[in-house]
């Protein structure tokens, strides 16, 4: 295996420790402590039977106490928090998407942000038959931009992007009554189903579960997207670094943190500007360093190549460093803590949108109009800010690994294509990837995305896992936290391929590309659904058949139910690591991990034991070959 090593959960965890130390000498909190303080968590809220969704209560089931006050029992409560809990990660992305939308309808060539990949939006637009013949590009943009924005409240008919599924998914969608109309309205249905006196048949208030789900997965999420890649060009592998040691003790550090590309894009660019590395020389640093975290992050490495920080659970450890002269945010799993951890040293942490407000910060609001001169003020802001730094704080610790990220459903379909064709096509094929699957050459695919969860060692589950799917011949494709836990170890090393069972191996040799895929952030596992889509397509075997199964070992937010539950009803079955607070009800455990399988031709399977949840994984993958033949 030469010199490469994967850097282990155990060095991530020195490295954390050593930056905690640094942390109680100016007397800062972190996560872990603030854990501990939490513990034990309530059961009543783990089981999901506490319910507090009218002022008669609030209500918690008990053996002495088997229903609410109203009369509902542990399944209806169960059924609907898990519904509410689907209801804000669908609006969640799907608020995303929209954004992105807008930005896309102010797009124009002499603005801040133009049209980058205008075959993408002609393509789109014939699928939505949209005339293009002899448009200006930004006419072309702004007209499908706002047809995408109906999309969100449309009084009739089903989400457009349904269509890109097979006929049979399409079908088991209308009979099950689960396909998504507008995406606003499936999020009023489910708060209005959860209500008091409305719903609390768990059949019921499943099956919004999943139509709600697909309203983001296949309505929000892939607007957020797909438009996103058109605004700032379709992802293709480039090569970049990820962990804490890409932050540079020289130079002016910048951290992006949030979810939507529109805020990072522009600061990135603007971090770019000669103008501005000559003011950050003139203060006393050698450069400027943008590094990400989170999503944000997983967007601007997929496009730019800017190095990724860390995932969720190391947003505080940027700070600790002592060398973060900005860690500026938009919207999405941003601790409230950053506030007061930064007032510790001499950072600045910038809040940006009205829907992400904290406290302890200072609020730079961005928009489409002023980005470029927010953007500007931003990074000015930062530099301004390298003189307050203290130099006997700094400590960056010495990790980091090389990945090669950005595989967007096209690079994918390239790359692989490329490795039997001489000439590729407009959009290419995904047979070359069926051909090593019928093989056995690869034994299938796991989607690996999610979030890190103090409930489980951080990071430990996903690159636990990864290394054993890979072992097996299983590529990987990973999104989000998990995508970056995959990075910061060296799975998404090209080198990496040595940790593989020779099929695998030998694939990632052909086509040059590491066992661990990147497919960008949370809201871009839409991607994965449009790949099963067209893996189904071109073999001619339903989405269900596939040996592939998604897996979210260390989840943690309402837009990882969402995700789940579109995932699922897409017909992939879901493997949990963390249970989603319904263990409260054996008839919601049923319905979600067995009865919507008459539905959708998948459900989720819940284990908590790392182990046991990697081995019933490659279990289903056989199972699946087994069952067509392969």
């Amino acid at each position: 295996m030469g010199d490469f090593k994967l850097t282990t959960v155990e060095e991530f965890e020195a490295a954390t420790n050593r930056l905690l130390e640094t942390g109680a000498k100016v007397g800062a909190d972190a996560w872990q402590l603030r854990v501990k303080n939490q513990t034990p968590h309530c059961k009543f809220g783990e089981q999901g039977i506490c319910c507090r969704i009218c002022s008669m209560g609030p209500c918690r089931i008990t053996p002495k106490a088997p229903r609410g006050i109203c009369g509902c029992d542990a399944h209806g409560i169960v059924g609907r928090n898990y519904l509410k809990f689907t209801a804000g990660g669908a609006a969640t992305h799907s608020d995303h998407g929209r954004e992105i939308c807008h930005t896309l309808y102010h797009a124009a060539a002499d603005g801040a942000y133009k049209v980058k990949d205008p075959e993408k939006l002609i393509r789109i637009a014939k699928e939505w038959n949209i005339e293009t013949e002899g448009k200006d590009i930004y006419d072309l943009a702004h007209e499908v931009a706002e047809t995408a924005l109906m999309e969100y409240g449309k009084p009739f008919g089903y989400q457009r992007w349904l269509k890109r599924a097979p006929q049979h998914t399409q079908d088991l969608w209308e009979k099950a009554e689960i396909a998504p109309r507008a995406i606003d309205r499936e999020v009023a249905c489910s708060l209005h189903m959860t209500h008091m006196g409305c719903s609390s048949k768990p059949e019921a208030l499943v099956r919004q579960s999943l139509r709600a789900g697909l309203c983001d997965g296949w309505g929000g999420s892939m607007c957020g997207t797909e438009f996103s890649d058109v605004l700032f060009g379709t992802p293709k592998p480039i090569d970049t670094e990820a962990n804490l040691g890409v932050m540079n003790a020289e130079n002016v550090n910048i951290v992006v943190h949030g979810h939507d590309p529109s805020l990072s894009e522009m600061v990135c660019e603007y971090a770019d500007d000669p103008e501005m590395i000559a003011y950050a020389k003139s203060v006393g640093a050698k450069g400027i360093t943008v590094s990400g975290v989170c999503c944000t992050s997983n967007e601007v490495a997929m496009r730019r190549g800017i190095p990724m920080a860390g995932n969720f659970l190391q947003q505080e450890n940027v700070v600790l460093t002592g060398a973060c002269e900005a860690i500026v945010v938009d919207v999405q799993c941003i601790f409230p803590a950053l506030g007061p951890l930064s007032k510790c040293f001499h950072t600045k942490f910038i809040t940006t949108s009205p829907i992400a407000q904290m406290p302890d910060s200072e609020y730079i609001r961005f928009d489409v109009g002023t980005a470029a001169e927010k953007a500007k003020q931003i990074v000015k802001l930062a530099i301004d800010n390298f003189k307050n730094r203290k130099p006997e704080l700094v400590y960056i610790p010495d990790m980091k690994q090389k990945a090669t990220v950005g595989y967007s459903v096209e690079a994918i379909v390239k790359t692989l294509d490329g490795v039997t064709n001489s000439q590729v096509d407009e959009m290419g094929t995904t047979k070359p990837l069926i051909e090593c699957i019928t093989s056995g050459v690869i034994r299938g695919a796991v989607a690996m995305v999610g979030c890190n969860n103090p409930k489980i060692r951080p990071d430990y589950a996903h690159i636990e896992l990864m290394k054993k799917l890979i072992a097996n011949d299983i590529i990987v494709v990973a999104s989000g936290c998990a995508a970056q836990a995959a990075a910061k170890a060296g799975l998404m090393d090209k080198r990496a391929k040595d940790f593989c069972g020779a099929g695998l191996k030998r694939v990632c040799e052909l086509a040059d590309i590491p066992p661990v895929l990147h497919m960008g952030s949370c809201v871009d596992i839409s991607r994965m659904m449009i790949l099963v889509a067209t893996l189904a397509k071109d073999s001619g075997l339903n989405i269900s058949q596939l040996p592939v199964v998604g897996c979210a070992p260390e989840w943690m937010s309402e837009k990882a139910v969402s995700i789940g539950n579109y995932v699922v009803a897409t017909g992939i079955d879901t493997f949990l690591g963390v249970d989603p607070y319904v263990s409260g009800s054996d008839q919601m455990a049923y319905w979600l991990t067995e009865g919507v399988r008459d539905w959708v031709e998948a459900a989720y399977t819940v284990e908590t034991d790392i182990e046991k949840l990697v081995d019933k994984m490659i279990d289903r993958i056989e199972e699946k070959r087994a069952a067509i033949g392969i």
